[in-house]
């Protein structure tokens, strides 16, 4: 077995620093390029996440005051109706008409606090469907950047 020349282990004659430089060169660039590239998608979709928030709380700021003026606009309708029920009771001659007046006012209070409900109800689902909306649409943007990619 014929042993290997020493000095053929420690020749560079098969590098080339030109190329390797060129090479190096080529790789740093597409890497800063990628680089480049995925940084501006990011503060894309950064900026794109923070006008989709600050909608939300812009929706959810006007809907929540737009419950509680819903609410206080109740408070006030059955605060009027006990005071003018109480004004009647002040003028109750027999026992008959306090059980008339009291049977009215309660059936009476029932459909208003039913009314009242159904109003919330309806405001508070529209405030939800508001503030979900931006949400909704950013998702609904971003999966479908996804199926075009």
């Amino acid at each position: 077995m014929a042993a290997a020349n020493p000095k053929d282990v420690f020749s560079f004659s098969t590098f080339d620093p030109s190329k390797f430089s060129e090479s190096f060169r080529d790789f740093a660039e597409k890497g800063a390029a990628q680089s480049k590239e995925a940084f501006a998608k990011m503060k894309a979709a950064a900026e794109e996440a923070s006008k989709t928030v600050e909608t939300t709380v812009q929706s959810a700021q006007a809907g929540s005051v737009e419950l509680g003026l819903k609410a206080i606009d109740a408070l006030r309708a059955n605060a009027d109706m006990s005071l003018s029920h109480m004004e009647a009771l002040l003028g109750v001659k027999s026992v008959a008409e306090l059980v008339e007046l009291q049977t009215s006012f309660i059936r009476k209070q029932a459909e208003v606090t039913v009314e009242q409900a159904k109003a919330m109800q309806e405001a508070a689902k529209k405030v939800a469907e508001t503030v979900a909306k931006p949400g909704k649409e950013a998702v609904e943007k971003v999966v479908s950047g996804f199926k075009t990619a």
